[in-house]
């Protein structure tokens, strides 16, 4: 008899930014024009808020569109097999004072990508939500039909 998988583990709201803050690369999903769009960033965790770097652009234009965000990041142990997610749903503003900027600076957050990207962005959550799950063999999800034997021309 195998043991089923345990279902995924809701994370209270300090875990997920505890695992935020473990990680500097995200998805972050955006309305763009007349659909939604999904960028990788980088970015880090400050005061409550992420922050991210970017330039003028397709990006820029739509976090600052006033249509709320989502920002995805995750990440999975190798060595216990436990993955995780984390959800931050927002809204997205540009970072201008001149004390905020100068703030901004110290969290040390660089582009990846040359260019240039002097825009700071903070998203300011309404919703953080995370959830953390053991991965499982290739065995618990796989059908019948999948492992069944195949002929030459299947």
């Amino acid at each position: 008899m195998t043991n089923a998988p345990a279902p995924p583990q809701e994370l209270p709201a300090n875990e997920c930014w505890a695992l935020l803050r473990s990680v500097s690369v995200g998805r972050l999903a955006l309305w763009v024009t007349d659909h939604p769009d999904i960028f990788p960033i980088n970015y880090a965790v400050d005061h409550g808020s992420l922050v991210f770097r970017t330039g003028v652009g397709a990006k820029r234009e739509a976090a600052l569109s006033g249509t709320p965000v989502a920002m995805e990041a995750d990440g999975v142990d190798p060595s216990t097999g436990v993955a995780w997610s984390v959800v931050v749903k927002g809204a997205a503003a540009l970072v201008e004072s001149t004390e905020d900027v100068l703030d901004t600076f110290s969290i040390h957050l660089f582009p990846w990508q040359a260019g240039h990207k002097d825009s700071f962005i903070r998203i300011t959550p309404t919703s953080v939500t995370g959830r953390k799950f053991t991965v499982v063999a290739p065995a618990h999800w796989w059908t019948d039909q999948a492992t069944a034997p195949h002929t030459a021309t299947e």
